[in-house]
């Protein structure tokens, strides 16, 4: 994954199948409660499904959650966890995290809860609860936007992509999900932004500003190419409003990458996994 600002305090992909050393317990007399020795938390959870609540009013939070969300943290909901733990949807920078309380109400675990396969069990809920309806409105914002359609026009698939000429997921990401786009099966929607280095906007707009936009990208990502002609004014202003529009939204890396699921609109930053790209595509590789 390629930064672009400041590396968040939870900068870790909250997401990932692998468990992640970020947790830490804090109590109503707690000091600052990222800046103390992390702890690793295991719970053997026999479901990955847990009940969500709708979001309290800040003041009913209980006083270690209090104590998170005056460390920067946002509270957006909470939901039943495993072992007897009651956990909080969190964000900070626009990334997902987790908090989980303890039974006596007394103390808080900020991180990732994993089962005994590893897993992450608050992923889905997470998702949920943080992401939800910030996807969904990203989705008709993004199709308002300057994107470049990779695939055919009819593809029964839509995914858009924010992506940078300099950055190697990017194109990582271009060539693993060229056989959906090939078959006819997906269509990628680039939305081109300036970000990772001084020419970053340059080339993102000599790409939107050729004569075909799709081809001039896939050239580039195979052969490394640029268009002969330099961007315009205008092609320069959509890379703009573009990279605008993922700023606003608190994205932190290249490449992001959204598509439709039955339970709604899912990201996954980064160049995704084996099966994220499934999940993304909607098939097995064809």
């Amino acid at each position: 994954m390629t930064l672009f600002s400041t590396k968040p305090l939870l900068h870790e992909d909250l997401f990932s199948q692998s468990p992640l050393p970020i947790m830490e317990m804090i109590s109503v007399q707690t000091r600052n409660p990222f800046s103390a020795s992390f702890k690793t938390v295991i719970a053997l959870a026999a479901s990955l499904t847990l009940p969500v609540s709708l979001p309290a009013l800040a003041e009913d939070w209980p006083a270690p959650i209090k104590q998170i969300e005056t460390q920067g943290l946002t509270i957006h909901g909470e939901f039943d966890a495993p072992g007897g733990l009651k956990g909080y949807a969190a964000s900070m920078r626009g990334q997902a995290v987790a908090a989980y309380l303890t039974p006596d109400g007394e103390h808080a675990v900020v991180g990732t809860l994993i089962d005994a396969q590893g897993q992450n069990v608050a992923t889905t809920t997470l998702e949920q609860l943080v992401y939800g309806q910030r996807n969904a409105e990203l989705w008709q914002q993004m199709a308002d936007h300057h994107w470049v359609r990779d695939g055919e026009a009819d593809a029964p698939r839509i995914i858009y992509t924010f992506s940078d000429p300099n950055c190697p997921y990017c194109r990582q990401f271009w060539e693993d999900v060229q056989p959906w786009v090939e078959s006819g099966q997906v269509q990628v929607r680039h939305l081109m932004v300036g970000i990772l280095k001084a020419d970053s906007r340059q080339k993102a707009a000599a790409l939107l500003a050729a004569d075909d936009p799709g081809a001039a990208i896939a050239e580039h990502y195979r052969n490394d190419a640029m268009p002969d002609n330099a961007g315009s004014d205008q092609s320069e202003q959509r890379v703009d409003e573009n990279t605008q529009l993922m700023r606003d939204a608190q994205l932190h890396a290249t490449p992001v990458t959204f598509y439709r699921g039955d339970d709604g609109v899912h990201h996954v930053m980064g160049a995704p996994r084996p099966d994220q790209l499934r999940a993304i595509t909607g098939s097995e590789a064809p």
